[in-house]
């Protein structure tokens, strides 16, 4: 019965400690976070506590803490590594004379761009840094997709707050991440430390994310798969929580007496491999290792950090609509052209 098995992608219910439920939440976006951890969710600011089987505790957070936004798969698809690539060329020959017609249509903002900063060459990696009311923006433009400048978003706040005591708010699209921080970062020694070093990057991943815990609920499917739990039968399926507990029994067991357990090792791999493209995120920062880093200070946001900026906006209670706070945003900027 366990043949040919598709499995799902699992929800979670939002509770407070004291009991009131606020909402579900996917699971691959919470897995990834560590109690303590600050996300924004049905308009609060939330500090995780724990997770328990399919139930996130969590209790209010400061409104002043940063925090990284809840975000689901279901409407994001991530560039591919071959649509990234030809991105990147398209991006690059902007900077010529052979421009395609839907680069000419684009003429005004790339003119604004290099006002403002640089259009990057295909030997250049682009760095903005610029202050705002919200705090010290830093963005980086890899033009990798999504799920790449996520796990990248993570590892180089890490890194950075290895440097110095630092929180981050993090924002990512599909051509770069934003890290936005109170306290100004010292990029010069960012580049000075080489950040962007490949080195030990396994490591640094698994101290950035919850590693222990995506692998863990990355092998429920695993354990499902392999008839290893039973779901139930037809008409009467085992919930997933109950799901969830056997195979994270089974994980622990595997963990302590079997590590070297083919599906056990799986779980890690799948983690790393399709949830965190490690082996793209390993290809871009070689890529970036071998590109000249131009790190630009604006006196605003530039035409590149706008679509990142306003993905960041939409996740913010407010009783302004979000094209009602684009046009005030567009009107301050239009005002120093």
């Amino acid at each position: 019965m366990q043949m040919g098995t598709i499995v799902g992608d699992a929800v979670m219910n939002v509770k407070f400690l004291g009991g009131g439920f606020i909402g579900t939440i996917e699971e691959w976006f919470i897995s990834k976070l560590n109690p303590g951890d600050v996300f924004i969710f049905a308009g609060r600011k939330l500090e995780l506590y724990r997770v328990k089987n399919m139930e996130v505790l969590v209790r209010r957070a400061d409104p002043g803490e940063k925090a990284r936004h809840a975000s689901w798969m279901g409407g994001r698809m991530t560039l591919s590594a071959q649509m990234s690539e030809l991105l990147r060329e398209e991006l690059y020959a902007a900077n010529g004379t052979n421009m395609s017609p839907e680069l000419k249509s684009l003429a005004p903002m790339f003119k604004r761009q290099r006002k403002e900063s640089i259009v990057p060459t295909a030997g250049e990696f682009l760095i903005e840094t610029f202050k705002t009311r919200e705090g010290f923006h830093a963005i980086f433009y890899p033009f990798e997709g999504r799920y790449v400048h996520e796990a990248l978003a993570s590892l180089m706040a890490y890194r950075i707050s290895l440097l110095t005591p630092i929180t981050f708010s993090l924002a990512y699209n599909d051509y770069g991440f934003e890290l936005l921080s109170d306290k100004e970062i010292d990029m010069q020694q960012v580049l000075d430390n080489e950040l962007f070093t490949p080195l030990h990057l396994h490591h640094d991943l698994q101290a950035s994310l919850n590693a222990t815990e995506m692998a863990r609920r990355k092998f429920r499917d695993i354990a499902v798969i392999a008839g290893l739990v039973f779901t139930g039968y037809p008409g009467k399926v085992v919930k997933t929580k109950h799901l969830q507990s056997g195979s994270q029994l089974i994980f622990e067991v595997f963990r302590d007496y079997e590590p070297e357990n083919l599906l056990f090792q799986q779980a890690y791999r799948e983690t790393f491999e399709h949830q965190l493209e490690e082996g793209r995120l390993l290809m871009a920062l070689e890529r970036i290792k071998n590109q000249d880093i131009v790190w630009r200070q604006c006196e605003k946001p530039t035409p590149f950090s706008f679509p990142i900026i306003t993905d960041r906006l939409r996740e913010k209670l407010t009783s302004e609509s979000l094209a009602d706070r684009i046009k005030k945003m567009t009107a301050s900027y239009m005002k120093g052209a």
